[in-house]
């Protein structure tokens, strides 16, 4: 019989692969769930163990993705490649500067990419790529390093930024900017894993349960997204952007309660 915590776990990486296939934010459900069932281990052991789960769904998502949707593969790779560079800028950067000093910012981030979206009703609907050649590759490789060095300082909320910034800057549908998205975030947690791995931040056998579930939520997501389209994952980036707002206003705001 299976230890229910390691059930709470499965659970839990199935939902996060489901929600990160769709637009983003797993780690919202699968990181704490490790920190409750595991609390005595460290926090970069933790965070290795979603990054192994993680990164395996993602991929198998970026993989059914390409096989339906003609992937904008001119933008999305240099913006992968710098995302993976910076995201060990970041991560080096939160030796010196607070997390804290930024969450406002994020928050107030979030909020504009809210009212951005529901504002403009046709945003994400249509795709219609907006750059081509020298000015394309620069836009991409500026928003990859932007978001790679996010996802290394902070990453709560990277797929959900992605998506903003493809559909914002690129003119790419909500679909297209989410399958986009997922082969950043590969980068990005491929990047992480270059140092988490090597330093035995990892749990093995737990990582490997949880990228399997992982896989069957991604495989679930992608299906969802595929067959109802830009629609459907505008509707979750602000059901997923609502909720990110709520929790960064929390941790903003408690510690003056």
């Amino acid at each position: 019989m299976l230890d229910p915590a390691l059930l709470v776990l499965i659970a839990a990486a199935f939902a996060a692969g489901l929600v990160d296939a769709v637009v983003g934010g797993g780690g919202l459900i699968q990181i704490p769930a490790l920190f409750a069932v595991h609390p005595g281990e460290s926090a970069a052991t933790l965070f290795g163990t979603n990054k192994c789960a993680s990164v395996v769904g993602t991929a198998n998502a970026t993989w059914r993705y390409a096989r339906r949707v003609v992937m904008p593969w001119r933008t999305i790779l240099p913006a992968a490649s710098a995302a993976f560079a910076f995201s060990y800028v970041g991560a080096a950067v939160v030796a010196w500067l607070p997390k804290d000093a930024v969450r406002p910012l994020i928050l107030a981030l979030l909020v504009f990419a809210a009212i951005y979206t529901l504002r403009k009703k046709d945003f994400g609907t249509l795709h219609r790529p907006a750059h081509s050649g020298r000015r394309e590759l620069i836009y991409a490789l500026l928003l990859g390093a932007a978001i790679g060095f996010y996802d290394g300082f902070f990453g709560p909320g990277t797929g959900s930024f992605l998506i903003f910034l493809f559909v914002r800057f690129f003119g790419f549908d909500f679909l297209h900017a989410s399958a986009g998205a997922k082969v950043v975030n590969v980068a990005t947690n491929l990047a992480a894993l270059a140092y988490f791995i090597p330093n035995g931040h990892v749990l093995p056998a737990l990582a490997v349960t949880m990228a399997a579930a992982n896989v069957a939520g991604s495989v679930a997501g992608t299906a969802l997204a595929l067959k109802h389209g830009s629609t459907f994952v505008r509707r979750m980036f602000l059901v997923l952007v609502g909720v990110l707002i709520v929790k960064f206003a929390w941790d903003t705001f408690r510690p003056l309660m």
